[in-house]
C-alpha cells in the first residue's frame, strides 16, 4: 500500500474525527454513523492510505 495522504490531510482528518466521535457520543441515536466515519477517519490517517482517494486516483501527497 502506498501512502496517498499528505501530512496536512492526516491532521484535518484526526480533528474531524475527534468532534465526529464526541457529537456521537453526546447525541446518540442516528449520530452513530458520525462516529463510524471518525473511527475510519483515525485508521486511514494513521495508515496514511485512503482507499476512497485510491478508486478515484486522487492523492493529497506530492511526489517529492
Amino acid at each position: 500500500m502506498e501512502k496517498n495522504m499528505a501530512s496536512w490531510d492526516r491532521i484535518v482528518r484526526v480533528i474531524l474525527a475527534i468532534v465526529f466521535i464526541a457529537l456521537a457520543v453526546k447525541n446518540g441515536g442516528a449520530w452513530w454513523i458520525l462516529g463510524i466515519i471518525g473511527i475510519v477517519f483515525i485508521i486511514t490517517s494513521a495508515i496514511g492510505f485512503c482507499p476512497l482517494y485510491k478508486v478515484v486516483g486522487f492523492k493529497t501527497l506530492s511526489e517529492s
